[in-house]
């Protein structure tokens, strides 16, 4: 489903992706482990359409991403693919629910069928009987859970996610961690995350070393 080959990326003389190759199949949970600085980070920033790369391709569906316009890729990024990050990013002055909503909204779908949607997540995640509180009502667990059904309000190709549950006590880490399987076998979601944490990364179908700008493993 994702596929990318020979993925090259600098920002000025720094040299951070040297030739990158990943293949991710549907359904499948993916975990990428290495150093700080071995560009984990910034292959999933390709991978999510966020930066282009200096060089290589990346496919998603067969669609080639270098081909498409920046306003393509911002349709793309919308329809496809779903983001989870260490800090949740949610807005404060909306409900969790409309939270959850915002992607869909701007993909300008059926409010209704939307809201529906979006209310049947949460009650999957178990955060349901808190989609009229604001973000600062939340604690951190759920409010990464109102970030995990934001990710998914679309029904995306892939769920890229960095450092989940680096901002996250142990008890909650396990619980997201848990969530991120849960959601791929009801729903054969895929997953590619960026981890420091070893139990999440040996939890995944298959865990990938990253060292010096390439995946070595």
């Amino acid at each position: 489903m994702i596929q990318s080959t020979n993925i090259h990326k600098a920002y000025g003389k720094l040299q951070v992706l040297k030739g990158c190759n990943l293949e991710v199949k549907k359904g499948e949970v993916v975990s990428i482990v290495g150093a700080s600085g071995a560009g984990k980070s910034t292959l999933l920033h390709i991978l999510g359409t966020l930066d282009r790369a200096d060089q290589g391709e990346t496919t998603i569906n067969d669609i080639p991403l270098h081909t498409l316009s920046d306003k393509a890729l911002a349709k793309f990024r919308n329809e496809h693919i779903g983001f989870v990050f260490q800090f949740h990013h949610l807005l404060p002055e909306f409900t969790a629910l409309e939270n959850v909503c915002m992607p869909a909204f701007i993909a300008k779908k059926q409010p209704a069928e939307t809201i529906r949607q979006a209310e049947t997540l949460m009650g999957f995640l178990n955060i349901l009987d808190r989609k009229t509180h604001k973000p600062n009502e939340l604690s951190g667990g759920e409010q990464q859970r109102v970030a995990v059904a934001r990710a998914l309000i679309n029904q995306p190709s892939v769920v890229l996610a960095d450092e989940p549950s680096g901002n996250l006590d142990s008890d909650h880490s396990k619980e997201l961690h848990e969530l991120f399987f849960q959601l791929r076998d009801r729903y054969n979601q895929t997953f590619v995350i960026v981890t420091h944490n070893t139990e999440l990364a040996e939890m995944a179908d298959r865990k990938l070393l990253m060292k010096d700008g390439i995946i070595v493993d």
